[in-house]
C-alpha cells in the first residue's frame, strides 16, 4: 500500500462531526489575538532586546511578521479551498499526504502540549507576585517542582501548585463547551489590549532617542537571532484553523481570522519593542517583566499593576487557545486512526472532546506542577517552524496536483509567498542553536517509529484512488 494517502477534500464541511459550529470570524480573529499576545509581548520582548537584538528587536519582529505571513497566506488559501479538516494536519494530508501529515502532526502535539505547560509556569510566577502584593504570597515549595533548585530551596520544591491548577481550570471550561470558551477568551483579551494600551499611553512621553543609539548593537546576525527567538511570540496564529470544524462559515471566516489576527498582533509588537527601547536602555530590560519594571522606573506603580494584570490575562488566554488547539489535532488524528479511537469521541451534551480535554489536561497539569522545565521555546519554535515549511510546500502541492479546484481565497502573486514562506522558516530554523536540531530529531524518530508499528496499520483514510475534488 502507498505510503502517499490523500485524505478527500471538503469531507468534513458537510459531515456532523458532533462538534458545534458556533464561531464566526470575529470570534475567531480574537482566538488568534488570544494566543499571540501574551508571553511574546509581556516577556520575550524584553529578553530579546536585551540579550540578541537591541533596539533592533523592532526589525527582529518584522523579520518574524514576514515569516509568519507567508505561512499565514498559505494557512488562509488551504482553509478555504480545504474546507473543515481544520490544522495543518488536515491541509497536509489533502495536500501532501499521510505520512507527511503524521509528521505535522506529531510537530504540532510537540508545539501545543509542550507551550501550554511552559506558559503555565510563567503564569505562576506573574500570579504569586499579584498574590504577593496583597499579603497572601504562596511558600516557595508551592511555586517550584521538585528537583528545581533555587536559592531558597536548596533541595527542590514539592509542586508547582498554581501552575497545575490553572491547567485543571483550563480543562473544566474547554470540556463545558467552545462557546463558552470563546466568551472567557474575549474578556480576558480585552483586560491585555487595555494594558497594553495603558503602557503605550504613558511611555510615549518619555521617549529618549538616544536609547535607540546604537541601534543595531548586535548586528544583523543579532536580528536573526532575536527573530528565532521572539518567533514563539506568534506561535498560536495557526491555531485558529484547529477552529475549522466549530466555525460557521469556515471557507470565509478561517482566512479572515488568521490573516486579522496575525496582521493586529504584528502591529502591536512593533510597537512595543519601539517603545519598550525607546523608553529604557535595551541592556536593562533582562528582567522578567520588562513591561511592567519599565513603568515601576518611571514612576507609575498603577500602570505597572494594570499591566502586570495584563500580563496575567495574557498568559490565561495564550494557555486557553493553545490547550484548545492541542486537543482538536488529537482529535483530528484520532478520528483517522493514526491515534487511538478511544479519543476520537465527541461529548454529546457539551459538544467537546472532553475525554482528550481531561486526558491531556492531567498529562500537562503533571507536567506543569512536577516538571522543572528549563527554556524551551527554541524546541517549541523548530517544530512551528517545520510545520510552517509543509504548509506552504502543501499549497504548491495542491496547485499542481489539483490546479482546477475551488479557492475562494488565493495567495497573491503566484508562487512567490509560499516559497517565501519556506525560504524564510528554514532560516530561521538555521538561526537555532544546533542542539535544539538534536532534541527535534529525536521527537521526529519517535514519532516515525509509532507511525510505522501503528497508525499505518490502523488508518481509516482512503488511498489515492478514493481522492475527490470539490469544485
Amino acid at each position: 500500500m502507498s505510503l502517499l494517502r490523500l485524505k478527500p477534500f471538503n469531507a468534513d464541511l458537510a459531515a456532523d462531526t458532533g462538534l458545534k459550529r458556533c464561531l464566526t470570524a470575529f470570534d475567531l480573529t480574537l482566538l488568534g489575538i488570544g494566543a499571540i499576545i501574551g508571553a511574546g509581548i509581556f516577556v520575550l520582548t524584553g529578553l530579546a532586546a536585551a540579550t540578541q537584538a537591541g533596539p533592533a528587536i523592532v526589525l527582529s519582529f518584522v523579520v518574524a511578521g514576514i515569516a509568519c505571513a507567508s505561512a499565514a497566506l498559505a494557512y488562509a488559501e488551504l482553509a478555504a479551498s480545504v474546507g473543515g479538516c481544520g490544522s495543518a494536519y488536515g491541509y497536509a494530508y489533502a495536500g501532501l499526504g499521510e505520512i507527511i501529515a503524521w509528521i505535522i502532526g506529531w510537530d504540532l502535539i510537540l508545539e501545543y502540549g509542550l507551550a501550554t505547560p511552559t506558559v503555565a509556569i510563567g503564569w505562576s510566577g506573574y500570579v504569586n507576585n499579584a498574590l504577593t502584593a496583597m499579603g497572601m504570597g504562596l511558600p516557595e515549595y508551592l511555586l517550584h517542582a521538585p528537583g528545581e533548585i533555587t536559592d531558597k530551596l536548596p533541595m527542590g520544591g514539592m509542586v508547582n501548585l498554581p501552575a497545575a491548577l490553572i491547567m485543571l481550570f483550563l480543562a473544566i471550561l474547554l470540556s463545558i463547551g467552545v462557546r463558552e470558551s470563546a466568551r472567557f477568551n474575549a474578556i480576558v483579551v480585552a483586560i491585555k489590549l487595555i494594558a497594553i494600551a495603558v503602557f503605550v499611553s504613558v511611555s510615549v512621553f518619555y521617549i529618549n532617542p538616544e536609547n535607540w543609539q546604537p541601534f543595531m548593537p548586535f548586528g544583523w546576525n543579532g536580528v536573526m537571532a532575536g527573530a528565532a527567538l521572539i518567533f514563539f511570540a506568534y506561535i498560536g496564529f495557526d491555531a485558529v484553523s484547529t477552529a475549522a470544524e466549530e466555525a460557521i462559515n469556515p471557507q470565509r471566516d478561517l482566512p479572515i481570522g488568521i490573516m486579522v489576527s496575525l496582521a493586529f498582533c504584528t502591529l502591536i509588537y512593533m510597537v512595543v519593542a519601539g517603545l519598550l527601547t525607546a523608553v529604557a536602555p535595551y541592556h536593562t530590560l533582562k528582567v522578567a517583566s520588562p513591561v511592567a519594571d519599565v513603568m515601576l522606573r518611571l514612576g507609575h506603580a498603577w500602570a505597572a499593576g494594570l499591566i502586570a494584570a495584563g500580563a496575567i490575562a495574557g498568559l490565561t488566554t495564550v494557555m486557553l487557545v493553545l490547550y484548545y488547539a492541542l486537543t482538536r489535532v488529537f482529535l483530528a488524528m484520532s478520528r483517522d486512526g493514526l491515534l487511538p479511537p478511544m479519543f476520537a469521541s465527541v461529548n454529546a451534551h457539551t459538544k467537546t472532546p472532553v475525554r482528550i480535554i481531561i486526558v491531556s489536561g492531567i498529562v500537562m497539569a503533571t507536567v506543569a506542577g512536577f516538571t522543572p522545565l528549563q527554556k524551551v521555546a527554541e524546541l517549541v519554535n523548530i517544530g512551528t517552524l517545520a510545520a510552517f515549511v509543509l504548509v506552504c510546500a502543501g499549497v504548491l502541492a495542491m496547485r499542481i496536483r489539483h490546479p482546477d479546484l475551488h479557492r475562494p481565497f488565493r495567495a497573491p502573486l503566484g508562487a512567490f509567498f509560499p516559497l517565501l514562506g519556506i525560504t524564510s522558516c528554514v532560516y530561521l530554523m538555521l538561526s537555532l542553536p544546533w542542539i535544539t536540531w538534536e532534541r527535534f530529531a529525536i521527537w521526529l524518530i519517535i514519532g516515525l517509529v509509532i507511525y510505522f508499528s501503528y497508525s499505518r496499520q490502523h488508518s481509516t483514510v482512503g488511498i489515492d484512488a478514493s481522492v475527490s475534488c470539490k469544485n
